[in-house]
């Protein structure tokens, strides 16, 4: 089962990620806060709160209460991975 064991801030929406596997990156979150009209999401578009996470539960975590499946990370950074090459 995959899991994120750390996880830092890089700038505007972008998160480094290191996953139990060691599979580490950087994954761009924005494209997923902008067009999810959802208020979870809507509150993140404000850059000083999306930096307000932790890792909790396995994965990454706002004070509002959003989480992001690992799994759905861990493919977001594959899927990174492969469009960067």
């Amino acid at each position: 089962m995959i899991h994120v064991v750390k996880a830092r801030y890089i700038d505007h929406y972008k998160i480094y990620l290191v996953f139990n596997n060691q599979k580490e990156g950087i994954i761009d979150l924005e494209s997923i806060i902008k067009k999810d009209h959802r208020p979870l999401f809507s509150e993140l578009s404000d850059i000083e709160k999306f930096k307000k996470f932790k890792v909790e539960a396995d994965t990454i975590v706002w004070d509002n209460g959003l989480d992001l499946a690992p799994e759905f990370l861990y493919q977001k950074l594959q899927s990174e991975s492969l469009n960067s090459k």
